[in-house]
């Protein structure tokens, strides 16, 4: 029997109403509970009386409010969390699910009885200290005079959950070793594609001797990779194979720009023309090559919802699961390395296809909202259940 749906208060510090934040995951998690779950209410993100520094950090350039909303929200965490504990009150909800933003759960003691739950793809001290935050530096000169207190605010807010929900066993693994969590509270439960699921059309080919088209897909150059997926054109093609990349949703500098490198620069998958240029990349593309620092990627899901093979980095949460969606190259691997990788299935087009029949399989089974949704729907019935029974057993 199909139980009862669930009364979720969605906790956010930005909006889920607003697809474009949080590169769309935001939307997507908040979708897919409503789909999987039950009833989602969307709670204010006013800070009751610190509104006025709320609104002081929204006048700030974005780079600086950015960085100053979070902080200053574990600050004021008591005052803020004091207007949320009235909606939670007066609700009556069944799980109080946080997303993204840990520091909104900053603070906050849910009623009796009711499920807390929390989804990221990172915390800011597994970050800081991860390769992926070692790779991109500081951007706030003085951030490490509050790191230990940081720390100590999001141990305390993490061990108050019921439930936890990380999208890698990255960072599942070094949240739990960080932060001494119960890890049966503890789950990896990947995120999907930001994309309408496409039709399967079976396995893609190589052609030997016929072109090969490369990927990018971000917002920064420099950080997905670029520089090495351009040189690793550029190894292709001194090797004699016809390599061309496709960048979208940055530009390139120029000496990183030739006759054979096609950029989109942004993309507005919304509009029906840009999402068909978008799509038609996805599908024309042979290799996504993307040697990221990040804690975990949506475009690898939206490549694998393609069957289309990505290569990138082994660090970090990059959901690419070696040898069934692509490869993930150790450290350090350079365009030598990731051209080797691609002549090795040059040289056998048969294994091309059944990574690209794998891939689609993983899409099909893990990469994708309905599996995010369903799997957490039954962890969030679990915990609501036991709570349940332990408020029986008091009564009894």
């Amino acid at each position: 029997m199909k139980p009862k749906p669930l009364r979720i208060a969605y906790l956010c510090d930005l909006s889920p109403l607003d697809r474009s934040l949080y590169s769309g995951g935001n939307a997507r998690i908040h979708d897919a509970l409503q789909e999987h779950a039950g009833e989602v209410t969307v709670l204010p993100r006013r800070w009751g009386l610190a509104e006025p520094v709320r609104r002081l950090i929204r006048a700030m350039p974005e780079s600086v409010a950015l960085r100053a909303r979070w902080r200053a929200h574990f600050a004021l965490r008591r005052v803020i969390a004091s207007a949320v504990h009235r909606h939670l009150a007066e609700g009556g909800f069944d799980v109080l699910f946080g997303a993204y933003a840990l520091h909104a759960m900053a603070g906050l003691r849910a009623p009796e009885g009711m499920v807390t739950a929390y989804t990221s793809d990172a915390t800011q001290t597994v970050y800081r200290l991860s390769e992926v935050g070692q790779a991109h530096g500081r951007h706030f000169a003085l951030g490490h005079l509050l790191d230990d207190w940081v720390e100590r605010r999001e141990r305390a807010t993490l061990r108050r959950m019921d439930l936890l929900l990380w999208p890698s066993s990255w960072l599942q693994d070094a949240a739990e070793e960080r932060y001494g969590l119960d890890p049966a509270r503890s789950h990896m439960v990947p995120w999907g594609a930001n994309i309408r699921t496409p039709p399967s059309a079976g396995p893609r080919t190589l052609t030997p001797g016929g072109p090969i088209d490369l990927l990018v897909v971000g917002r920064n150059w420099h950080a997905k990779g670029g520089p090495v997926a351009f040189y690793t054109m550029q190894v292709l093609r001194a090797r004699g194979v016809d390599a061309r990349l496709t960048v979208i949703g940055c530009l390139p500098p120029d000496n990183h720009r030739n006759a054979h490198v096609t950029v989109h620069r942004q993309l507005n998958k919304a509009v029906p023309g840009e999402l068909a240029i978008f799509e038609a990349a996805l599908k024309a593309a042979h290799f996504m090559v993307m040697p990221s620092f990040e804690s975990y990627g949506f475009a690898f899901c939206e490549a694998a919802a393609y069957g289309l093979p990505a290569l990138c980095l082994r660090v970090g949460g990059v959901p690419v699961r070696d040898g069934l969606t692509g490869h993930a190259l150790p450290p350090g691997a350079d365009a030598e390395d990731f051209a080797a990788q691609i002549q090795g299935y040059l040289a056998d087009p048969a294994a091309y296809s059944r990574l690209s029949l794998s891939a689609r399989r993983e899409f099909e089974a893990r990469l994708n909202w309905d599996a995010w949704g369903s799997a957490t729907a039954d962890l969030l019935h679990e915990a609501v259940a036991r709570k349940q029974h332990v408020a029986t057993r008091r009564l009894a």
